[in-house]
C-alpha cells in the first residue's frame, strides 16, 4: 500500500486516558472535545490552518483560566481524523494512506483547511495524494472506496466516491488480463518488479491471472451494497461484457447471501474462487434488500446468467418473502431460457403452510407461460420444429427449445405425480400447456399419467378418461403401446384406442416390409443381365456377393414378418376378448371386422395416411 509522509517535526502528542496533550511545554489555551476524547491544544497553530476553528475560537468565551472550550461533535472521521488534522497543524509528521485518506480529506473540508490559511494546506495535500497515488493503484482505489462507507454523504459530495468508482471501473474494463493482451512495463518485462500490472503507466496493483475475467471479483466484493451498485453501474456504462457483470454479481451474491450458499454450495462456482465465510450472518431484511438489488443489476440478455443461479435466487426470494416485482422478474428471466433448466431446478418446494402440495407447481406454470409467450412470437424463435442453431442444449443440437422444454415438463409432472394432494385439474393443466407439435412421442406424458393414476387409485372413471385425453395414442411408441395395452389402471376406452392404433402401426410396418421385399426381388440380378456385363470374373463376383447379400436380407425380413404376424394374431385375440366383455356390459355386439366403427364410438382418431397405407 502506497503512503506519503507530510510534516517535519517529531510527534509531540501524548495520550492520557481519554485526553490528548501537546508536549510543547506551553500550557494549552483551547480544549476541543471530539466524542469522548478531549484535545488540550493551543490556539495559534489551529487558527493559522483552519478557518472553522478560527471562527469557533472567536465566538467562544474563555473560562477563568483563559481556556476556550469547543465541541466538534459532527466532524467526519471522528477522533482519529481530528488527531491527524491537529498534528498537521503543528507540523508533526503524519502518514497518508489509502485507508485514512478519505477521512482526513473530509475532516479537512469540515475544518476549512484551504490555501487561504496557508500554502500547502491539508486539503491540497490530500487531494494531491489521492489523484496521483491512490487513483493510480487498483488496491488503493478499492481501499479508499471501502473507507467511504462510514463517511457518506461527505465523501460523495466531494466526488471521492465517483472518482474511485470510475478508476476501478476503467481498470476492470481495460486491464490486459481480460483480453490476453501482452503485459509489458516500461522496461519491456512482463510485469513490474513488485509483480503488479502496469497499464498506461498506471500501477493497477493487480497481478496477471492467466487472462481470467474474474480476477477482480473478490476485491470488489468487500464493498457494501450502495457502493457495489455504483461500481457495477459504472462498469455497465463503460461497456463491460454482460457475462462478466453476471459473474461478478453471482460472486457477490454467494458472499453476502448465506441462504444461497446452502442451496448451491459447490455448484456453478466455476473459477470464481473460494467464497469467504461470513463474519456475521445478515438479518433477513438485509438479505432481502441485497437479493432485490442483485436481481435488478443482473443483465437482461438471455443465457448470460446461469439458469441454476436464477432458480437459487427465486428459492431464496420465496423464503425471504421478497417483493412481488422481484419474484416476477426472476420468473420471467427463467422463462426466457427455460430450455437450459434441469429437472432438479424445477423442483421448487412449497414454503407456504396454506398450500397442500409438496412442490410449487404454480410457479412452474407461470415460468412455462413466460416461455410459451416468447415461443409464440414471430421470428427466429418461432414455435415450428426446427434445429436450434444457437448451439447444443442438453446434448441434442437438433432439438428446438420447445421440444426440450416439453421433455423437461413431462419429466417434471412425472416427478410430482405421486403427491397425494395434487389435484387432477392442476396436473392436467400443466401437462397440456404445451402445444401438440412440441412432442414427437407422448411416451413421457403416458409415463406421468400412469404414475399419477397409480398414486391416486380413488379417481373415478370419468376423471381417468379426462386425464388420458391429454395424450395422443397415435404418438405412443410400440413399447409404450404394449405396456398400455396391459395396463389395468387405464380406462377401457383408452385401452381400445391403444390396441387399435398399435395394430395399425404393426400392419403398416408389415406392409412396409412387403414393399421392401418386392423392391429387392425386382432388383435381383438375372443370369442374362450378368452375362451381358461381359467378363466371366465379374459374373462370378456378382453372383457370389450381391446375390448372397440379397438372400440374407430376405431371410431376416421373413423372420421379422413372422414375428409381426404372430403379434397381430395375439392382438386380434385380445380384441375378441374385449369384444366379449363389451357385449356383457350391454354396449352392443362388435365384430373384429367392424373395429373401425367401434373405434369411432370410443373416440379413436384415425389419420387418413395410416389407413391408406394399410
Amino acid at each position: 500500500m502506497e503512503c506519503e509522509k507530510i510534516g517535519s517535526q517529531a510527534d509531540g502528542f501524548q495520550k492520557r486516558g481519554h485526553s490528548w496533550f501537546c508536549t510543547t511545554g506551553l500550557p494549552s489555551d483551547v480544549v476541543i472535545g471530539v466524542g469522548n476524547t478531549m484535545f488540550h491544544l493551543h490556539k495559534f497553530p489551529l487558527i493559522s490552518r483552519s478557518g472553522k476553528l478560527s471562527t469557533l475560537v472567536d465566538e467562544s468565551s474563555e473560562d477563568d483560566d483563559g481556556v476556550c472550550h469547543i465541541d466538534l461533535l459532527d466532524i467526519p472521521g471522528g477522533t482519529d481524523a481530528f488527531e491527524l488534522a491537529a498534528k498537521f497543524c503543528y507540523g508533526v509528521k503524519i502518514e497518508l494512506t489509502a485507508a485514512n485518506l478519505v477521512a482526513l480529506r473530509c475532516a479537512a473540508e469540515y475544518l476549512e483547511m484551504t490555501e487561504e490559511f496557508g500554502e500547502g494546506n491539508l486539503i491540497a495535500k490530500t487531494d494531491n495524494f489521492f489523484n496521483h497515488v491512490v487513483l493510480r493503484s487498483w488496491k488503493d482505489s478499492i481501499r479508499a472506496l471501502k473507507s467511504c462507507e462510514a463517511l457518506m454523504p461527505e465523501a460523495e459530495h466531494l466526488q471521492i466516491v465517483k472518482k474511485c468508482v470510475d478508476s476501478i471501473a476503467i481498470k476492470a474494463c481495460t486491464d490486459p488480463s481480460l483480453f490476453g493482451w501482452p503485459i509489458l512495463n516500461h522496461h519491456g518485462s512482463m510485469q513490474s518488479p513488485g509483480g503488479s500490472v502496469l497499464w498506461n503507466g498506471i500501477n493497477t496493483g493487480a497481478r496477471p491471472r492467466n487472462s481470467r475475467s474474474d480476477w477482480w471479483y473478490e476485491d470488489a466484493s468487500v464493498l457494501n451494497l450502495p457502493l457495489y451498485e455504483k461500481l457495477i453501474s459504472a462498469m455497465v456504462a463503460k461497456g463491460l461484457r454482460p457475462e462478466i457483470i453476471a459473474g461478478a454479481l453471482m460472486y457477490y451474491a454467494k458472499r453476502t447471501l448465506p441462504g444461497l450458499n446452502r442451496r448451491q454450495d459447490g455448484v456453478e462456482s466455476g473459477n470464481l474462487g473460494a467464497i469467504v465465510p461470513f463474519a456475521s450472518t445478515p438479518s433477513e431484511s438485509d438479505q432481502r434488500i441485497l437479493l432485490e438489488a442483485i436481481e435488478s443489476l443482473l443483465p437482461l440478455q438471455k443465457g448470460v446468467t446461469p439458469t441454476k443461479f436464477l432458480f437459487g435466487l427465486l428459492r431464496l426470494a420465496k423464503i425471504l418473502n421478497a417483493s412481488l416485482d422481484c419474484k416476477n422478474s426472476l420468473e420471467r428471466r427463467i422463462g426466457v431460457q427455460l430450455e437450459q433448466a434441469t429437472l432438479d431446478d424445477l423442483l421448487l418446494p412449497n414454503y407456504s403452510y396454506t398450500v397442500e402440495t409438496l412442490y410449487d407447481m404454480d410457479t412452474v406454470q407461470r415460468i412455462l407461460d413466460h416461455f410459451l409467450m416468447l415461443d409464440q412470437r414471430p421470428g427466429p424463435s418461432s414455435s415450428s420444429i426446427q434445429s436450434f442453431e444457437e448451439g447444443p442444449l442438453m446434448g441434442s443440437p437438433s432439438l428446438s427449445p420447445i421440444m426440450i422444454v416439453a421433455k423437461l415438463i413431462d419429466a417434471y409432472v412425472a416427478e410430482v405425480a405421486p403427491d397425494g394432494n395434487l389435484k387432477p385439474t392442476k396436473f392436467q393443466s400443466l401437462a397440456e400447456s404445451l402445444p401438440e407439435y412440441s412432442r414427437l412421442l407422448d411416451d413421457g406424458l403416458y409415463r406421468a399419467i400412469d404414475i399419477y393414476l397409480k398414486a391416486h387409485p380413488w379417481l373415478s372413471e370419468t376423471e381417468r378418461e379426462r386425464l388420458c385425453r391429454i395424450m395422443d395414442c397415435q404418438k405412443l411408441s410400440i413399447e409404450a403401446c404394449t405396456h398400455a395395452a396391459q395396463n389395468e389402471r387405464l380406462p377401457l376406452r383408452v385401452v381400445v384406442q391403444v390396441l387399435f392404433f398399435e395394430q395399425l402401426q404393426l400392419r403398416t410396418a408389415i406392409a412396409g416390409c412387403f414393399l421392401v421385399a418386392d423392391n429387392v426381388d425386382s432388383t435381383r440380378p438375372t443370369r442374362s443381365s450378368l452375362v451381358n456385363e461381359g467378363a466371366q470374373g465379374a459374373h462370378s463376383t456378382l453372383r457370389g456377393d450381391s446375390w448372397g447379400h440379397v438372400v440374407h436380407e430376405n431371410q431376416i425380413l421373413k423372420v421379422d414378418m413372422d414375428r409381426m404376424v404372430s403379434r397381430v394374431n395375439e392382438l386380434e385375440k385380445e380384441c375378441t376378448n374385449m369384444r366379449e366383455k363389451i357385449e356383457k356390459l350391454g354396449k352392443g355386439k362388435i365384430t373384429f371386422s367392424s373395429l373401425a366403427k367401434v373405434s369411432s364410438k370410443f373416440g379413436c382418431k384415425i389419420k387418413p395416411q395410416i389407413c391408406n397405407s394399410h
